[in-house]
Order: structure tokens, then C-alpha cells, then sequence
């Protein structure tokens, strides 16, 4: 459950920076129609003067940072596009990626840049405090709604 929670806390924290609003964050999420989820982070986007480029690259960065802070909490440090619960979070970015990147080796080579530099934000602090700290309060309460996101990371100024 401690991995689960850092996955969607990372996707939390990063969709905070990348300037969405997270209107809920949870590792109990309901039973759905589509596949069985261990976890669920619901953004909101604000639209409002950004490119579809720069949308691309923002959604990017928030479906790879719950593989990302997994594999920096587990110390396993896999290739997101490798692990068969991280999926879903790749196939996001991959097929955003495609208005940055529309041939395959240069776009895989893109996020795999892009995810080590994910992994270098996530590694140095006050970053990394405020990822356990929102991983913590999931475990504690399994479902945050988003005031209490956006007050963590506040918090910790990331």
C-alpha cells in the first residue's frame, strides 16, 4: 500500500506544480467500470492560455511522476514503459508525446530523458519532503481532497 501511495502522490505533487488544481487523491478508489485501480489522482486543468504543446508536456510530466516517485520509494529504478502497472500512466504519456514527438525513437528517448529528470527533482528536497509527507497523509486517511493537497505542498513551497 506504501508504494501505492507514493505513485499518486507523486502524480499529486506534480500536478500542483504544473499548475492544475487535484480535486481528490486516493488509494481506496471505488470500483469502476474499466480495469481495477489501486489508486486514483483527479485533476482539474486550467486550459486558459496554454498551448497544446505545452498542455502535452504538462500531462506528460504528471502521468510519469507516479511511476517516478515509486521507483525512488522502492529504490527499484525501472523503465516506466516496463512495468505492467504503470501502463496506463505510460500509454498517457506516450500518446501526449506524440505532438512533441511524432516518431517513436525520439519520442521514447524524450521521456526517458524527461523521467530522470523527474527523478532528479524528486530526489532533492524540499521536494521529496513534501512527496512523503502527502504519501503519509494518504496511508493515515486513503482519500485526501484538495484543499489538504494544496496545503501540503504549500507547505513545503515545491
Amino acid at each position: 500500500m506504501e508504494t501505492v501511495a507514493y505513485h499518486e502522490a507523486g502524480h499529486a505533487l506534480m500536478a500542483v506544480s504544473m499548475g492544475a488544481k487535484v480535486l481528490s487523491v486516493t488509494i481506496e478508489p471505488e470500483d469502476d467500470q474499466g480495469p481495477r485501480r489501486s489508486g486514483d489522482t483527479a485533476i482539474e486543468w486550467r486550459m486558459t492560455g496554454i498551448s497544446p504543446r505545452e498542455f502535452a508536456e504538462r500531462a506528460i510530466r504528471v502521468a510519469l511522476a507516479g511511476p517516478v516517485a515509486e521507483m525512488l520509494y522502492s529504490g527499484e529504478p525501472y523503465h516506466p514503459g516496463l512495468v505492467a502497472e504503470w501502463q496506463a500512466d505510460w500509454s498517457d504519456a506516450w500518446q501526449h508525446a506524440a505532438l512533441v514527438h511524432g516518431d517513436a525513437k525520439p519520442r521514447m528517448a524524450w521521456l526517458e530523458e524527461l523521467s530522470i529528470v523527474i527523478y532528479r527533482r524528486f530526489d532533492s528536497e524540499p521536494t521529496w519532503s513534501a512527496l512523503a509527507d502527502l504519501a503519509d497523509n494518504l496511508l493515515a486517511h486513503e482519500t485526501l481532497e484538495s484543499e489538504v493537497v494544496h496545503g501540503i505542498v504549500r507547505e513545503w513551497q515545491c
